[in-house]
């Protein structure tokens, strides 16, 4: 797949034109899965029908952004245009008995939802035991927001070793620190092979090379958006007409403007 000119002056290709692609980015030789991260139902619908994800997250704070009303009624919407796909969605609660009651009820919503639940309050307060407790009912949980190796391995003990759970590293958040997020991600590749069914989520990527970023360092997922996903299809372009096309850009749009000196 590449890239024209008009989608490189666009803010990236959209999911309805990367489905319509002959082929798509699972097709890459890539290990980890790759999931899409967002609210808009329209890219949930074109990604599932172009087969480019294993599966689907979300978040409050991507639902809000997207002008989303009720949250019920938009998780129901979601779970019909993933054709039957795993798809995440998060407790809304910051106390643990709530998180623990909103989780039990999120996931009786579907038998490949998730339930994301926040490794810790607002105030601090680690998720754990509610993570234990629920992957003992047999809720497929996903810890979210993790960016400890402290917190790596509370969920690593947590978690019930039959569940398929999921602990979410915002790779992307710490790298704004400074860090290089790979080492921290290949220490939590390694300390979650403990727990067979725990797979280590890369969350937050700023940008295409994470994915490879992840792939190397072992990690089972990583999620992205609509934009980053339509990216994959520049994989190994030539960058001389890479930079060529760039140029042409750059004319066009002066052109378009009616820029003049």
């Amino acid at each position: 797949m590449t890239a024209t000119n008009e989608e490189l002056s666009s803010e990236g290709m959209t999911l309805t034109r990367l489905a319509e692609q002959s082929s798509s980015a699972t097709s890459l030789p890539l290990r980890v899965a790759l999931f899409l991260d967002g609210a808009d139902l329209d890219d949930m619908a074109a990604a599932a029908a172009a087969g480019v994800v294993e599966g689907f997250t979300t978040n409050p704070t991507l639902i809000a952004k997207a002008g989303v009303a009720d949250y019920r009624r938009f998780a129901e919407e979601a779970l019909a245009r993933v054709n039957g796909a795993p798809i995440a969605f998060e407790v809304l609660a910051d106390d643990l008995p709530t998180m623990a009651a909103q989780a039990r009820q999120i996931a009786s919503w579907g038998p490949r939802v998730s339930v994301k639940i926040p490794v810790t309050t607002t105030s601090g307060e680690p998720s754990f035991e509610i993570v234990r407790e629920l992957t003992g009912e047999g809720l497929s949980i996903n810890v979210t927001a993790v960016m400890t190796l402290e917190q790596v391995v509370g969920v690593a003990e947590c978690v019930d070793p039959d569940v398929q759970t999921f602990v979410s590293i915002f790779a992307g958040r710490i790298a704004d620190t400074g860090r290089d997020p790979c080492p921290f991600m290949r220490e939590a590749v390694d300390i979650c092979r403990q727990k067979p069914n725990l797979r280590v989520l890369w969350a937050s990527p700023r940008e295409v090379l994470n994915v490879y970023q992840a792939d190397a360092c072992g990690v089972h997922v990583v999620v992205l958006s609509a934009e980053l996903l339509a990216k994959l299809s520049l994989r190994n372009k030539d960058l001389a007409e890479f930079s060529r096309e760039t140029v042409q850009m750059f004319y066009t749009d002066a052109v378009k403007a009616g820029y003049t000196l």
